[in-house]
Formats: structure tokens, C-alpha cells, sequence
């Protein structure tokens, strides 16, 4: 169990920041390994036809949401951060585990699992992280 009692601020935003990084790494090594399966081209051809602007660009929204969380774990005090993550969370989870492919291979599987198992860390640090009564954050 990793404890976090004498973790300054500081300490705690690069461990979000470095758990969005393994996420987000993740989630691009889900896809790329996914490339590998027989069939693979088959699928983005049909997928390229049936996909609209608008799915394209949810999807493109929803894949931000990680990315932007990198930067924002990092730099954001404590109670935006506590936020941030809240939101971020719950809708990356729900990403992961309704917007792949209707039969995922194996791998996708895989990678989904290590992904929520580290947002879900994500939370449980979030959720400990204590309000620093020498902290100046005033919000």
C-alpha cells in the first residue's frame, strides 16, 4: 500500500501528473497493439465510412481529457486538483469500458483493467489528500 503521510503538495501533483502519464500510455499501447490483430484493417476501413465528424470529435474530447489532466494534476492547487480529478476520473473510466470496440481482443482488456486500476488509485489519492492548514491556497 503506498502511504502518503509526509507527502508535501508538491510531491502528491507529480504523482498524479505521473499516474495520467502511465494512463495515457497506456491507453496509446491499447491501441497500438490492437493494430496487430488479423483483421485490423478490415475494421478501420469500415469504421473510416460509418464514423461521422461529430463521433470523431467526442472521441477527440474524451482522449483530451487525460492529456489535459498530465498538466493540470501538476500545476493546479489542491482543491482544483481535487476537483479536476473527480471529474476526470469517472468519465475516463467510463471511456475505457464503453468506448472501444464492441468484441475488444484480449489486450484491450488487459490495458483497459491497468488503466482503471490506476485512475482508481487516482481517486483513493485524491480523496486522502488532506487540506495542508500551512497551505496559503485560499479556494
Amino acid at each position: 500500500m503506498i502511504k502518503l503521510n509526509n507527502v508535501t503538495e508538491f510531491d502528491r501533483n507529480i504523482l498524479l501528473s505521473t499516474l495520467w502519464v502511465f494512463i495515457l500510455i497506456n491507453m496509446v499501447y491499447a491501441d497500438i497493439i490492437g493494430m496487430l490483430r488479423p483483421g485490423y484493417l478490415e475494421l478501420l476501413e469500415r469504421m473510416s465510412k460509418e464514423l461521422n465528424s461529430a463521433t470523431v470529435l467526442t472521441f477527440s474530447i474524451l482522449m483530451e481529457i487525460p492529456i489535459m489532466m498530465i498538466l493540470l494534476s501538476r500545476i493546479l492547487p489542491r482543491t482544483s486538483n481535487r476537483i479536476m480529478n473527480f471529474v476526470a476520473v469517472p468519465i475516463t473510466i467510463t471511456y475505457v469500458i464503453f468506448g472501444g470496440l464492441e468484441n475488444p481482443p484480449i489486450s484491450y482488456l488487459f490495458f483497459g483493467t491497468v488503466e482503471i486500476l490506476a485512475m482508481l488509485l487516482i481517486l483513493g489519492i485524491t480523496c486522502k489528500w488532506k487540506k495542508d492548514i500551512s497551505s496559503s491556497e485560499n479556494y
